[in-house]
């Protein structure tokens, strides 16, 4: 499950819902455990290949290449530049060059129950629930709202 909490924008006084994350961010260790759970390679070959990861997505973007991991998205870096450019074509220079940063578009599939394009990364069975407010299910068995429960249990 999701959650969202009610916020109201600076620029139109409106009110939207925004996704937050809740807990501790999930470890590379838990990452791997789950993962190994799910195949025949053990938790400690999974850790290692998740911690070279990024090393080797650097090295590949590093070479002007974009890297494609599938089921998960596209990796490719994006230069910012300072001050308003140049005017000659001639002046563009590495040295204007002052913020790189790494991009991720998610991979895509068709969605056999909509017949549309979605990001392979968004579950088409998310469930949305407002943050701090028990939903049925826990009203049912007593809960209190906060408890963030782990999907792979």
């Amino acid at each position: 499950m999701a959650f969202f909490k009610r916020t109201r924008m600076k620029t139109n006084g409106k009110w939207y819902p925004q996704s937050i994350t809740v807990g501790k961010p999930v470890t590379t260790a838990e990452v791997a455990k789950t993962i190994s759970a799910q195949c025949t390679v053990n938790p400690a070959d999974v850790n290692a290949v998740l911690t070279a990861l990024g090393g080797v997505l650097g090295d590949f973007m590093k070479h002007g290449l974009t890297v494609k991991l599938d089921g998960v998205g596209t990796f490719y870096y994006t230069a910012n530049s300072r001050g308003n450019g140049v005017d000659n074509k001639e002046d563009v220079t590495a040295t204007q060059i002052t913020n790189v940063r790494v991009r991720f578009i998610p991979e895509t599939h068709l969605s056999s129950s909509r017949k549309v394009t979605s990001r392979a990364l968004v579950n088409d069975s998310i469930s949305w629930d407002e943050w701090g407010k028990e939903s049925s299910a826990e009203k049912e068995e007593g809960g209190d709202g906060g408890e963030v429960i782990d999907p792979m249990e």
